[in-house]
């Protein structure tokens, strides 16, 4: 095969195992024997494990961010030209509706939303680190368009509420990574606009302290 596929099935694979079994337990060796690839191979592309672990990050948040970003700024925008601020509700939709039908539609997402999940939890921090130098300026741009939908409120509750929004999205992600949760049935069929509407609903008011 060329080497652009042989890249993309070190990637494909890279992605499934540290999904599944975590970035410290899956070896370079588990991969390239899975992808039918050599270690040689590996270096040539990626140059090390880490690097390789950045670019199964990087390949899917970099084009997801891109349109993330660019929902958020037309939120801005739009309110800026109704001389407003934005609405809470319309910022969190500008980041959780493309997040959840990239999850529920992109090929191989099912593996990367297991892997955000797992970013949180690895006991090392080279995941998480990875995972946040990608995602931090995306967050920045999120929590300072909430401050400006929120200005009655305290810095630390707009960011507080932020994370638990952001909470309750990453384990709806897990879920549709795993298929399964806590409960012993999950629905076979998801559709993502009614679990975007759903999810919204609930970190809306959860966001403006709607009890």
């Amino acid at each position: 095969m060329s080497q652009p596929d042989t890249r993309e099935r070190i990637l494909d694979t890279a992605e499934e195992l540290f999904a599944t079994n975590g970035y410290h337990c899956t070896s370079l060796r588990a991969i390239t024997a899975a992808a039918g690839a050599n270690l040689a191979a590996v270096n040539y592309h990626f140059g090390s494990k880490e690097a390789l672990l950045e670019e199964v990050f990087r390949r899917r948040l970099v084009p997801l961010n891109a349109l993330r970003a660019e929902s958020l700024r037309d939120v801005a925008e739009q309110a800026a030209a109704r001389g407003e601020n934005p609405e809470a509700g319309d910022v969190l939709r500008a980041f959780i509706a493309p997040t959840l039908r990239f999850c529920c539609g992109e090929p191989g997402a099912r593996h990367f939303s297991t892997l955000v999940g797992r970013s949180m939890a690895e006991p090392d921090a080279t995941v998480r680190t990875i995972f946040l130098q990608l995602i931090q300026p995306l967050f920045e741009q999120l929590l300072s368009l909430m401050r400006d939908a929120q200005p009655e409120l305290p810095l630390a509750t707009v960011f507080w509420r932020l994370q638990f929004s952001l909470g309750a999205m990453t384990h709806v992600m897990r879920l549709l990574g795993h298929g399964g949760g806590l409960l012993q049935t999950f629905p076979e069929e998801v559709d993502s606009e009614i679990l975007i509407e759903e999810l919204l609903t609930f970190v809306t008011a959860g966001s403006k302290g709607i009890a």
